[in-house]
């Protein structure tokens, strides 16, 4: 009797440990907006506790101190866009890009270039008619920067006619729009559609169309894929789970090319304004109009990525020589 006592508490000493083992902690560092969204779904649907995962989202404010945690040890694997100062810390070798998130692609509303009421009316009614004015960005050697420097390079002009105006946020930018500060800016479409159907300002075009990218990216350190390689095999299954089904939910098109709408895209709708214009009684539409590009799979445009660090070094505002390619871990997910 005293036998099968101990073996009972053997055992269930055994699973609970086995449990506690396959839980394991992972903190995901990312924005507090829409962008990241096959992340909510795949965490709302349980996909990363299938995989044995308990993911914690750490919200941050702006791209670069989302890459600043991870060096930091604060988070173990980041999404946000690629900067900069991103590429400065990879090229110390302090980070990895494993993997793709949102791509603007051609024929996706991603992000949109807009232009000021009062510039439009004065005649900047097109995207080459840029030269001359004015742009509100964030900071240099940001996403918006590189976008518009390979704008310009689409167009045949040089980005110095473009005069840049750092306002260090994005809520900035579009208030300088707004307010005719500056002649045009970039937004994405879930910020740019509403703006443009009031009235405040104009649409005159899709960087997508003009220059398709890898917009944000999937990264972590060298020392988590040195130490712990299979907790990151499973975070990258739960992560493909979610891309899935956000894919289902709002990238199908119709036979004329139209976002397919129903069922799947309002279950999700649902899991998202947990995250994202929670108790907005918009909040549907706002998604709707505001969903970007993800590749399936979670694929990473490596030729992009490697093109950006090449445009930021001929830009002196990535320092050193390394090969682009060093920055990059294919191993996890797929490349397109």
């Amino acid at each position: 009797m005293l036998k099968r006592i101990l073996g009972s508490v053997l055992l269930a000493g055994l699973l609970l440990a086995s449990a506690a083992q396959a839980n394991e902690p992972l903190r995901l560092g990312l924005l507090h907006t829409l962008s990241p969204a096959p992340f909510y779904i795949a965490q709302e649907r349980g996909y990363f506790k299938d995989e044995g995962i308990d993911l914690t989202f750490r919200f941050f404010q702006a791209a670069q101190p989302i890459a600043a945690a991870a060096v930091a040890g604060d988070i173990d694997v980041g999404v946000t866009a690629l900067t900069g100062g991103f590429f400065n810390l990879a090229e110390k070798g302090t980070l990895k890009v494993i993997g793709g998130a949102m791509h603007e692609e051609k024929g996706y509303e991603g992000s949109a270039i807009l232009v000021s009421n009062k510039a439009f009316d004065a005649g900047l009614t097109s995207i080459d008619k840029l030269p001359g004015h004015s742009l509100a960005i964030t900071q240099y050697g940001s996403s918006f920067h590189y976008i518009m420097g390979r704008i310009a390079e689409e167009h045949g002009f040089d980005l110095k006619s473009i005069t840049l105006r750092p306002v260090q946020q994005i809520a900035n930018m579009v208030a300088a729009v707004t307010s005719d500060q500056v002649d045009a800016t970039i937004a994405i479409a879930s910020v740019a559609k509403p703006l443009a159907a009031s009235g405040q300002v104009h649409i005159l075009g899709w960087v997508g169309d003009v220059v398709p990218y890898q917009l944000t990216a999937v990264f972590t350190t060298p020392a988590m894929i040195a130490n712990k390689p299979d907790l990151l095999k499973h975070f990258a299954a739960a992560y493909q789970r979610g891309v899935a089904d956000y894919r289902d939910a709002f990238l199908r098109l119709d036979a004329a090319g139209h976002p397919v709408v129903d069922a799947k895209t309002d279950a999700a709708v649902a899991l998202l304004t947990k995250y994202v214009f929670t108790g907005d009684p918009d909040a549907r539409r706002k998604i709707l109009s505001g969903v970007g590009f993800y590749d399936a799979g979670g694929a990473l445009d490596v030729k992009d990525v490697e093109n950006q660090v090449r445009w930021f070094k001929a830009q002196g505002l990535v320092k050193g020589d390394m090969d682009p390619a060093v920055m990059l871990d294919t191993h996890f997910l797929p490349t397109r």
